[in-house]
């Protein structure tokens, strides 16, 4: 950990995505020895992602944001966590909107976005790829800001906490790709191509976090911007995907725990890390 403290913040930004990846990667490969996983273990997992990208939303992102903020707004300083955040809910809802994609458990005439003619010439996987996708932008967005806003606000429980928050999207990346591999497995795909797309997913986490360290290192008045806008569409991802696809098959309680465990590990990672 000492020798990752003294890398350039865009290569530590790079190498907590590349370990976000891996978690996904890791997960996807649930699929060489299971053919299909139970729906309650899913909705589980699901809620169990919903709490950690919750927790890692405000303790991580948000207040942070509020804290860098105040020296330069004051007692203004929640202005750019609010428009930030909302900002971030906006994007996520255009490339929502934009992108033809595919919730998991939903059959193919419910996929969304683009075009009715984009639809259809895709493949099943091909649209729940693309959902997985669109999920993990704002993770490796928020990955990135975090480490970008240690090259000019340094220390180590600052460095400690991008760690804690690198390593809690990890966390919740294995049941990720196991919720994507599994289903691709279940459609018709050998087990070699529904790990390749369970694991192929996420590869925007490390793209993402580049940009997102290059965006606040170069920029750095938006830092505090950059960290609510990441969070922003962070709850959007949950709010619209996560927790309705985790409720609606029967398994409420359950899903609920899993969200109530999911957040309490990360913010007990946050708060005793950074």
């Amino acid at each position: 950990m000492a020798w990752l403290s003294q890398q350039p913040v865009v290569l530590q930004a790079f190498l907590a995505g590349l370990f976000t990846w891996a978690c996904t990667i890791f997960g996807s490969a649930i699929v060489f020895f299971f053919k299909k996983i139970s729906r309650r273990l899913l909705d589980t997992m699901q809620g169990f992602a919903a709490g950690v990208m919750i927790a890692a939303s405000f303790w991580s992102l948000l207040e942070p944001s509020i804290s860098y903020a105040e020296p330069l707004y004051g007692k203004w300083s929640w202005v750019p966590a609010a428009v930030g955040f909302l900002v971030g809910g906006i994007f996520l809802r255009m490339v929502d909107l934009l992108v033809p994609h595919l919730h998991l458990g939903n059959d193919r005439k419910d996929a969304e976005g683009g075009s009715a003619q984009e639809r259809r010439h895709l493949s099943k996987t091909t649209l729940l790829f693309l959902a997985i996708t669109i999920h993990n932008i704002p993770e490796g967005l928020a990955v990135g800001v975090t480490f970008g806003a240690l090259s000019n606000h340094f220390s180590q429980a600052a460095f400690i906490g991008a760690l804690g928050l690198a390593m809690g999207i990890g966390l919740q990346n294995i049941p990720e790709g196991a919720a994507l591999s599994i289903p691709i497995r279940t459609d018709g795909k050998s087990r070699l191509e529904a790990f390749y797309w369970g694991s192929i997913s996420a590869i925007v986490e490390p793209i993402g976090a580049v940009i997102g360290a290059f965006a606040v290192m170069y920029m750095g008045p938006i830092l505090p911007y950059a960290l609510s806008f990441a969070a922003g569409a962070m709850i959007f991802v949950v709010v619209e995907e996560l927790i309705p696809e985790s409720q609606t098959n029967g398994n409420t309680d359950l899903a609920t725990m899993g969200l109530m465990v999911g957040f309490t590990i990360m913010m007990i990672m946050d708060v005793a890390l950074g």
